[in-house]
């Protein structure tokens, strides 16, 4: 089975390309301490150097409150400025750092070098830029068409809807699964295509994606299933060992910001196994030249 293979290259693409891993992992890291060093200047000017716990253990203390006072206006206005800049600014890295990690994975490139890395991060920049605006766009749209309005139909006539209400709503999730995964294998399908190509036309890379996505969706739908299951049961269980994960002291912190690192590290290793399974995919399906193709 194709799909299959195509799984086993992605994995091999993504061990190799585990320098483009720690490149993108060193980034996020970077960007993340920018937000995060400040955060914990803003708290501790809120909190002071006592533990609140310590303040509130015999009761209300209005002093916590009053010295809280003067500082969360200030830590208010950060958190929500800090949470949109993150996301705004997670949407350009994604779209910066997956050229180079595309390129890397492509063909099972080996020689990758850190100025290589950068270099198709910033050639690809615009063009990942567009296709994942559009087909995030596309998401929201059929989201909002696909739930939203059955979700409407079946609420909005009564304040308690019966149980005839809910298979709707849930055959809408079950197709919005659907049409969410196919979305992903076309824009991974044009950035796939895209590194191959020396004239870059981010258009003729979504019509490619939507092309072979549904010229081969027998192999493609099954392989990006399996991908997102692991990647969901990874994320998953990443969550809960995080979450009881309860550090007592300062080396069992340190411990666990190693774990969480680990952790993350995985789940970029495990984004570019998906990346290479749609690239090694791709590269099954015999390409037109990309001079005819252009032409």
């Amino acid at each position: 089975m194709k799909f299959f293979k195509a799984l086993v290259s992605g994995a091999i693409r993504s061990i190799k390309a585990y320098k483009g891993v720690i490149i993108i992992w060193f980034v996020y890291l970077l960007f993340v301490s920018m937000l995060t060093i400040p955060l914990k200047g803003s708290l501790k000017a809120g909190f002071g150097s006592s533990m609140i716990t310590e303040l509130l253990k015999n009761g209300i203390n209005i002093e916590v409150f009053s010295d809280l006072e003067v500082h969360l206006e200030s830590m208010t206005s950060y958190l929500s400025s800090g949470i949109l800049f993150l996301l705004f600014l997670t949407i350009l890295m994604n779209a910066f750092l997956g050229g180079g990690l595309f390129n890397s994975l492509k063909g099972g490139d080996t020689n990758l070098t850190v100025s290589e890395f950068f270099r198709s991060s910033a050639r690809y920049f615009w063009s990942f830029l567009v296709v994942t605006v559009l087909v995030s766009l596309m998401m929201i749209f059929l989201g909002i068409f696909i739930i939203g309005i059955p979700f409407g139909i079946a609420f909005g006539g009564s304040n308690s809807p019966g149980t005839s209400s809910f298979p709707i709503l849930f055959i809408g999730i079950i197709i919005y699964l659907i049409v969410l995964l196919s979305l992903l294998l076309v824009a991974d399908y044009a950035r796939a295509w895209l590194v191959t190509r020396e004239k870059l036309s981010c258009f003729k890379a979504l019509g490619f994606g939507f092309s072979r996505t549904f010229g081969f969706y027998l192999s493609s739908f099954p392989m990006m299933l399996i991908l997102v299951v692991i990647i969901m049961l990874f994320a998953w269980l990443s969550m809960r060992l995080i979450g009881l994960w309860i550090p007592a002291t300062g080396a069992g912190a340190l411990l666990l910001f190693i774990v969480s690192q680990v952790l993350f590290f995985g789940k970029l290793l495990l984004k570019a196994w998906r990346y290479g399974s749609v690239s090694a995919l791709m590269e099954m399906h015999p390409l037109k030249p990309a001079k005819e193709e252009e032409g």
